[in-house]
């Protein structure tokens, strides 16, 4: 049994515990936080890059294929040929890769222009890519439809790819050179202007920029 004399001793040991406790759950609770803010973070250094006037090196991917291009060159043929496409399958060929999803009000204003570039390009060598992102199978293959997009297509159930390109929203347009950097990017709906500038840069391999477009909505 406690005496009068070791209480005061024990509620001591016995406040210090607890403050320990709450410091430790308080050092927790800021990891967790400063994790989640890493995790959802996008990567920035390809803008900070090409604004500086150097070409960024794209990241890779291997996804889905949503949409077989219509008229595309041989090299997007063979990387279509096993249902998935690798974006180092397209080295050697200007790249344009958009963003976008069914349920990206900006994306519908969009897509005819990206459409008639792709008729108008297809023939040169060049690429349009659409990347369909946080969508569902069904309302994205509509949405194909609707807007009669015959040029390639892939999908992302989420968001990975456009976290490592930096997007915030959608839609955005980056232009990748035939040696896979990146030299050009438009955050928000693109105009004919824009990609005209975009594929010169990527035929050339040379830094256009960050520019913006049009609008674009929040990714979820």
């Amino acid at each position: 049994m406690a005496t009068d004399a070791t209480r005061p001793l024990r509620r001591g040991a016995l406040r210090q515990a607890g403050r320990a406790a709450a410091v430790l759950v308080a050092a927790g609770f800021v990891a967790l936080l400063a994790y989640g803010l890493i995790a959802k973070s996008t990567n920035q250094t390809i803008d900070d890059s090409i604004r500086s006037g150097r070409p960024a090196a794209a990241p890779g991917f291997d996804l889905a294929v949503l949409v077989r291009g219509e008229g595309a060159p041989p090299p997007v043929r063979a990387a279509e040929a096993g249902g998935r496409l690798k974006l180092t399958s397209l080295r050697g060929t200007p790249v344009v890769v958009n963003f976008w999803a069914s349920w990206c009000v900006p994306c519908r204003q969009e897509a005819p222009t990206l459409q008639r570039f792709w008729r108008a390009q297809r023939a040169s060598g060049a690429v349009v890519l659409g990347l369909d992102m946080q969508d569902v199978t069904d309302d994205a293959q509509a949405f194909v439809h609707q807007f009669g997009m015959t040029y390639p297509n892939i999908r992302d159930q989420g968001n990975d790819v456009a976290r490592r390109y930096g997007t915030t929203g959608i839609p955005e347009t980056f232009f990748i050179s035939r040696t896979g950097r990146v030299v050009g990017h438009v955050i928000g709906v693109v105009n004919d202007g824009q990609l005209a500038d975009g594929l010169a840069a990527a035929r050339a391999g040379r830094p256009l920029g960050v520019e913006q477009g049009g609008q674009r909505r929040k990714t979820r």
